[in-house]
């Protein structure tokens, strides 16, 4: 590829990183959340929200149980400020959340930003300014003294108006843009800011240590932010958060490693929306934790539901192989997994499993809002027996011989090629229905009498191209004396080689459900299915089906 040679690498590694963060294998609790969704994920949006559909974001994350959210930047617009305005003076945030605000280190702003705050019980207000080597250089054309200046000169504009404000104010700081930071300076400026804001065990001051623009592998981040948890000061008063973009894809490795080295916090938004390539998904966070048995303290139950807002208030789309929240991310449409799935889920049925196991998939689909029979097992050509008769039996009570499901599966996969798809379930009972159950055509039994007499004799009457034929025969039971009947009648042979049955409900009226298998000279096999509702109708309907597929072969 061309120009290569004009990139090179824009982070700062730590040097002789000691990397203790890399002996962990795991994160074994959830840290705190804070939602973006509001300000970074707004700002991303083509059309940004109007006021009543931030309010109705704001519920949904406060219902999904977020306790830190940031609404936004209030001094930055009129919006902004009336949104802020909306929250407080209507009452719509709960005691135990707080609204995290935005500020710029310019005292004009952070004036009416704590104008915005007037009445609310629980704030952040979150300083930033850029500290990275290209924004000071290119943008700011400032020393590093002239950028610690400037976050002083907010941390302390910040503490003044603290003094005259009412309810619970905490401070945040994010030296922007710190990915691109020397961590020596960036530990600097972030020292001089604790130093003016003097954190304490009860008043904590959050140190945000954003991906701005991803430069990094994630484990060169890790090694930063442990960096920083050993370099600031008053680090038992502090609380470590991050902020990972997604440029180069990393974004929810930047924060598992991030976590692992240290930090306490993260700032995200659902689905990762963000600008350029987004922040990082909460949801995929949250829930890779769950998967290996942490509670993330974050309510995705009914992930459908949550996807569904959020696509129709922010008019973006959750990919369908999103993990976790994408539609086709449970689907199994190859034929060995889904057979490897059916077999799992009969494994836990069998053991009574304590722990989710199931080969393909890493959680339960159910535990946040998803149905097997739609979102699992999914049918086409690339299909197999496993997953149709996965379908068939889940959906529709049909629990075929273990030789059956090849022929049942060749013939579904079949019509799937043809029609160039993936069949619904219903479509793929309709194939089955129509293939193998209670047919009727050329021979359509009209009368089956017995009598016990040396086993079974039958009286069997059959209408056969227009004609009916009558004819009597014995067997060493009703289905044989049956088959035995029609062999004459027709004058063909076969054997009878499989016979199963079973109710299709657990109740007293349910249908049982009878499956014949029958093979001809060649040896090919024929299947055929009875439902009725008594057992003996059921398996002469089948064997009759069965017949009835060898005569139109």
């Amino acid at each position: 590829m061309k120009n290569f040679e004009k990139y090179t690498r824009q982070y700062f590694p730590v040097n002789n990183a000691p990397m203790r963060w890399a002996q962990k294998d795991y994160i074994d609790h959830a840290p705190i959340w804070c939602s973006v969704d509001l300000r970074d994920g707004n700002q991303a949006l083509i059309n940004p929200m109007t006021l009543e559909e931030k309010l109705e974001f704001f519920k949904h994350l406060v219902k999904i149980g977020f306790k830190e959210i940031e609404v936004g930047f209030p001094a930055a617009s009129e919006t902004e400020y009336e949104f802020c305005r909306a929250l407080i003076e209507q009452n719509l945030i709960p005691d135990d959340v707080t609204i995290q605000v935005l500020t710029q280190s310019r005292e004009h702003i952070i004036k009416k930003t704590f104008e915005a705050l007037k009445g609310a019980k629980n704030v952040i207000v979150h300083l930033y300014n850029s500290t990275s080597v290209s924004q000071r250089e290119q943008v700011f054309k400032k020393e590093k003294n002239e950028i610690i200046d400037i976050a002083v000169m907010g941390a302390e504009l910040c503490k003044k108006y603290r003094e005259t404000a009412e309810g619970n104010y905490r401070f945040e700081y994010s030296p922007e843009s710190f990915t691109g930071t020397e961590p020596e300076f960036a530990a600097e400026i972030c020292n001089k800011v604790i130093e003016i804001w003097e954190p304490t065990p009860d008043n904590k001051v959050i140190i945000n240590l954003p991906v701005t623009v991803s430069h990094s592998m994630p484990h060169v981040y890790a090694n930063q932010v442990e960096y920083m948890c050993d370099h600031l000061i008053s680090r038992e008063n502090l609380i470590i958060s991050l902020h990972p973009h997604n440029d180069r894809g990393c974004a929810v490795a930047d924060s598992e490693m991030g976590l692992l080295a240290g930090a306490d916090r993260i700032e995200g938004t659902l689905f990762g929306n963000g600008e350029r390539t987004g922040n990082v998904d909460i949801v995929t966070l949250a829930m890779n934790m769950f998967s290996q048995g942490v509670d993330p303290e974050l309510d995705f139950e009914n992930l459908p539901e949550i996807t569904e807002i959020y696509e129709r208030i922010t008019g973006m789309k959750v990919y369908e192989r999103q993990p976790y929240s994408g539609k086709l991310v449970f689907a199994a449409f190859s034929g060995s997994h889904q057979d490897a799935i059916a077999k799992g889920m009969k494994w836990r049925q069998e053991k009574n499993c304590k722990y989710w196991t199931v080969p393909y998939l890493p959680i339960d689909p159910e535990d946040v809002g998803r149905v097997y029979e739609a979102d699992v097992i999914r049918i086409n050509s690339q299909s197999g027996k496993g997953g149709i008769g996965y379908v068939l039996e889940n959906q529709f009570g049909i629990k075929m011989p273990q030789n059956m499901r090849e022929t049942v599966g060749y013939l579904v996969k079949h019509v799937s090629d043809n029609a160039h798809r993936e069949l619904m379930p219903s479509e793929v009972y309709k194939v089955f229905e129509e293939t193998f159950i209670n047919k009727q055509y050329p021979i359509c039994l009209k009368e089956a009498h017995y009598v016990q007499k040396d086993g079974i004799e039958a009286d069997v009457t059959i209408e056969y191209n227009g004609k009916t034929i009558n004819e009597k025969a014995h067997g060493n039971g009703r289905l044989n004396a049956v088959s035995v009947c029609l062999k004459q009648m027709l004058g063909m042979e076969y054997v009878l080689h499989t016979y199963t049955e079973h109710a299709m409900e657990e109740k007293a009226t349910s249908k049982a459900v009878s499956y014949v298998g029958i093979k001809d000279n060649n040896g090919k096999n024929y299947w055929g299915v009875g439902i009725a509702t008594d057992i003996i109708d059921s398996s002469l309907k089948a064997l009759i089906s069965a017949v009835n597929n060898m005569i139109t072969d």
